[in-house]
């Protein structure tokens, strides 16, 4: 994600309460009650959430993370998404 997700703009309002605008504040807390709304719970059976777990643990991620992040590769796996290509040249940060 390029932009700061809605948690950690929330979490960083809080540790400024008393800098942050009125306006700023109504617009992350309306920001977070629709994704809460709009958030659909996904519930696995107990080996399928153990391995979540402990592969999010593993990675640093949360389990949400982890669903996105196997969703998007099967998807781009089995061509329903574009897969990104990288060209000869670019920067692969030390992995390819």
């Amino acid at each position: 994600m390029t932009s700061p997700d809605t948690a950690a703009l929330l979490e960083d309002a809080a540790d400024r309460i008393a800098d942050i605008s009125r306006a700023d504040l109504q617009i992350m807390l309306r920001r977070a009650a629709l994704r809460l709304r709009n958030a659909g719970a996904v519930s696995m059976e107990d080996d399928v959430e153990d391995a979540l777990r402990d592969l999010a643990g593993e990675l640093g991620k949360t389990r949400n993370d982890m669903i996105r992040f196997i969703v998007r590769e099967w998807m781009e796996k089995n061509t329903y998404l574009p897969v990104h290509q990288l060209d000869e040249d670019g920067d692969v940060d030390g992995s390819a």
